[in-house]
């Protein structure tokens, strides 16, 4: 089935436009399920039903795979067999009625306060690469961007005059989020020299490159945050997206209303931000919308902006 396979990533990429990451997940997911299937002498969609589906499935529980996991194989088996019934591959979707596991729901991981400025303290230094790494990631933690659009971010996404970067999600979605003046100071710092010796006469627009002037990768991105959370002393396992939930629950602790903070996420649907308010408050929901405020690393300037940002 892997020229079966070809098509349907083919069709997600060209059709349905979805990121190389979607991509990448869909592929793994699809490419272990037929595996299982070759092994059991299956290679033609056609002669896979609900019943083989529901002994894979059954497999990957036993093989200790989470609920997260199992469910989102769920979602692809759906997604790719819908293509093949489309294409009359199979004459009818063997995976249309298979059900997910239930996810237990629990609050977003988070960061203080003080344990962010102590993890961005920990990158402070002269040397190109923490000039670099200062800028990257007071740029996220301020931000809140994604892993992907960090990396992806070119010298023209920032607009210091006003004080913006353009954040660019799922196919031709940018939005426009504000940042403060640490973040420009440090972007500043980086732009002003450390950038251009990183670079070593390549020719990109990538605004962060990795010591070899190349553009960097989401591994060699998650393996600087791991380095600065041990250098800073932080139990927790941080990992981007940790940053990014840091940064919503932080910014609406700082008085950002829920519409703007979901504008500044890329999130779609403002439930999806709700999850953020059972990190704060103790999950008093009523508060947060209400604008409940605190001491906060986030300016007054910043919140407002934030709030504008909801609103355009």
């Amino acid at each position: 089935m892997e020229e079966e396979l070809r098509c349907f990533l083919d069709y997600l990429r060209e059709k349905r436009n979805m990121s190389q990451n979607t991509l990448i997940s869909y592929e793994r997911d699809l490419r272990q399920m037929l595996r299982w299937l070759a092994d059991l002498g299956v290679s033609d969609p056609a002669r896979v039903n609900r019943t083989i589906l529901c002994s894979y499935l059954l497999w990957l529980e036993k093989k200790g795979r989470a609920a997260t996991t199992i469910s989102r194989a769920v979602a692809s088996m759906k997604a790719f067999f819908a293509f093949e019934e489309q294409r009359s591959a199979v004459r009818k979707n063997p995976a249309k009625d298979l059900k997910s596991p239930k996810i237990l729901k629990k609050a977003p991981t988070v960061l203080t306060e003080s344990e962010v400025t102590a993890f961005l303290q920990a990158t402070r230094g002269k040397s190109l690469k923490k000039v670099r790494d200062y800028a990257m990631l007071e740029l996220l933690c301020s931000t809140g961007l994604r892993v992907s659009e960090i990396i992806e971010l070119k010298c023209s996404d920032i607009n210091f005059e006003i004080g913006y970067v353009k954040g660019r999600g799922t196919g031709e979605n940018i939005r426009v989020i504000p940042f403060g003046r640490p973040v420009q100071a440090a972007l500043s710092a980086y732009l002003s020299g450390a950038r251009d010796a990183l670079l070593k006469g390549n020719n990109t627009d990538l605004l962060f490159v990795n010591i070899s002037g190349k553009a960097m990768s989401r591994q060699g991105f998650w393996k600087i945050i791991k380095y600065y959370g041990e250098r800073a002393g932080i139990r927790k396992d941080i990992t981007p997206q940790v940053l990014r939930n840091s940064f919503a629950a932080n910014l609406l602790q700082s008085g950002a209303d829920l519409q703007a903070v979901q504008t500044m996420l890329g999130h779609s649907d403002l439930s999806v931000t709700h999850a953020y308010v059972s990190c704060m408050y103790g999950g008093d929901r009523t508060r947060a919308e209400s604008g409940g405020k605190k001491e906060s690393r986030y300016s007054a300037d910043d919140t407002k902006a934030a709030q504008r940002s909801g609103r355009q």
